[in-house]
């Protein structure tokens, strides 16, 4: 217990402050993140949406961020990641305080895609300012504090939400926009006036390492590893859009019970992200950490078909919040390496385009199975688009 506990508090050495405060802000954003967890469970049992519907309204979210990506990756680029992440921030804050007045079908595909437009412009910003801040010795862990950061912060607001949602809905709403203006002033007021790390763009610099302009939509070998990328996030996503509607419709669980689980994969990545990352970074490969992530993802379904027994349910959300942990910061350690401070924002958008693109087909898709097929066909088609994510991580990453 004496050496893990050393190990652990090793894992934070070295991290410089402003790394802290960007995790400090993602933390505060991400713990009133109660709208996207509840949203399909919103739509179908407060509104009336059929499943079908309710699939795509929730794509809406993954189109728009694809939307924001691209463009949050231009603009980072262009003008920098203390502008974009502000924009950001407060833009979100009136569209969430609006969404609880729409009720249609159509506004609320055109509502739900303007939010993740706005809050995805953030996600390539805010991985600039990880890395342009970290030490490079320390990118791996700045990545994963910040994710820890998020998921720390994803605990607490499903398992607030699952209580506001018992209350009222349009709470869920109004407590997310507060979060996100405390959040922005956080931000707003420690790295107003701060540069970031010149060392770093620096480095970039180096007579053996010459500068490129090249775009990462440009990158054949880094398109290919996106494209991988997408198939995992496909099969991860359902953490957000099925397996809230899972819990609900065929196990029985109610609001506050799937606020508890959702929170118990955030705590779960909260405590063993950090130690994890730093023991396994240095003793195996990257396409090694991303194969094992992934079957860990294809697992976490697969163990839902023979039994929905309240510990099967916790042991799945375990096994997928290890895949999180040894998939998520190494994609974006990937694009980070494979850039530099003329073209980061582009590699960091696509990075995140990635996941957006999963987080289109994910509910669109994943709802018609469940509801034509049922949910254990769903899990066996994960299954099946991990295999052949793990088998392009390895064709990939060899080329690479």
């Amino acid at each position: 217990m004496k050496e893990f506990w050393n190990n652990y508090i090793e894992a934070y050495k070295g991290l410089s402050n402003a790394t802290w405060i960007l995790a400090l802000v993602m933390f505060i954003n991400r713990s009133g993140a109660m709208v996207v967890p509840f949203l399909g469970v919103y739509l179908t049992s407060q509104l009336g949406f059929s499943l079908d519907r309710a699939g795509i309204v929730l794509s809406c979210f993954g189109i728009g961020s694809i939307i924001g990506g691209l463009v949050g990756g231009f603009l980072t680029d262009k003008f920098g990641s203390f502008k974009i992440q502000t924009l950001s921030l407060f833009a979100c804050i009136p569209v969430y305080l609006y969404l609880p007045e729409l009720t249609t079908f159509s506004s609320l595909c055109l509502g739900i895609g303007l939010l993740s437009s706005i809050t995805e412009i953030l996600r390539p910003a805010n991985s600039a300012s990880v890395y342009n801040f970290a030490k490079p010795e320390n990118l791996t862990r700045a990545f994963s504090l910040n994710r820890m950061a998020l998921n720390l912060g994803y605990s607490i607001g499903p398992a607030i939400g699952g209580f506001i949602a018992a209350y009222s809905f349009s709470w869920l709403f109004y407590t997310n926009a507060i979060m996100i203006f405390c959040a922005g002033l956080v931000y707003f007021f420690y790295f107003r006036n701060r540069i970031e790390n010149p060392k770093q763009n620096q480095s970039d610099l180096r007579e053996d390492k010459p500068v490129e302009r090249k775009s990462a939509y440009t990158d054949v070998k880094y398109i290919w590893f996106s494209v991988f990328v997408a198939f995992y996030a496909f099969c991860f996503f359902q953490i957000l859009n099925l397996l809230p509607l899972f819990y609900k419709d065929e196990v029985g669980l109610s609001e506050q019970e799937i606020g508890l689980l959702i929170a118990f994969s955030g705590v779960i990545v909260f405590l063993l992200e950090m130690i994890i990352v730093h023991w396994i970074e240095h003793k195996y490969t990257i396409s090694k950490i991303l194969i094992i992530g992934s079957v860990l993802c294809g697992l976490t379904y697969l163990v839902l078909i023979p039994s929905q027994h309240i510990v099967m349910l916790y042991f799945s959300m375990f096994l997928l919040c290890i895949s999180e942990i040894l998939v998520m910061p190494f994609t974006a350690t990937v694009a980070a390496n494979r850039s530099n401070h003329l073209n980061r924002g582009s590699y960091m958008a696509l990075n995140a385009i990635s996941f957006s693109i999963a987080n289109v087909f994910a509910p669109l898709v994943g709802t018609r199975i469940a509801s034509n097929y049922g949910f254990n066909v769903l899990w066996l088609t994960n299954g099946a688009l991990i295999f052949f994510a793990c088998l392009g991580f390895y064709w990939i990453m060899k080329k690479m």
